[in-house]
């Protein structure tokens, strides 16, 4: 199975367990690894045997629109599952780092799901 990476992508979702956190968007880092196979947009050099990145970092970006969470958990788990509806792989890993810790680098959740 091959794999094709998006590491620490930005985005600005309304997250945290307060209605006061949720307030304003707070800057994630998502980083998304998605398994599948290569064969054919290799054989081809076609676009249609893999997944558009900028398709994924557009529904990124789409996802939190209008929208709040409590957890990151939940982020990261929304994401995959929107990933896997909409793109032909077999497997995805989404991670989730957030930034909410002074003392720390970041906080994040790792989830994996496969179609």
């Amino acid at each position: 199975m091959d794999l094709i990476r998006i590491v620490d992508f930005e985005v600005n979702y309304r997250v945290g367990v307060t209605e006061e956190e949720r307030a304003k968007p707070q800057r994630l880092l998502v980083s998304l690894e998605m398994w599948l196979m290569l064969d054919r947009a290799i054989a081809h050099d076609d676009l249609a045997g893999t997944v558009d990145y900028n398709k994924v970092a557009h529904l990124l970006k789409e996802l939190g629109k209008g929208r709040s969470w409590k957890l990151i958990e939940s982020v990261a788990a929304e994401i995959a599952e929107a990933v896997l509806d909409r793109f032909k792989i077999r497997k995805v890993r989404v991670e989730v780092k957030k930034f909410s810790l002074p003392e720390a680098r970041y906080v994040s959740v790792e989830i994996d799901r496969e179609a």
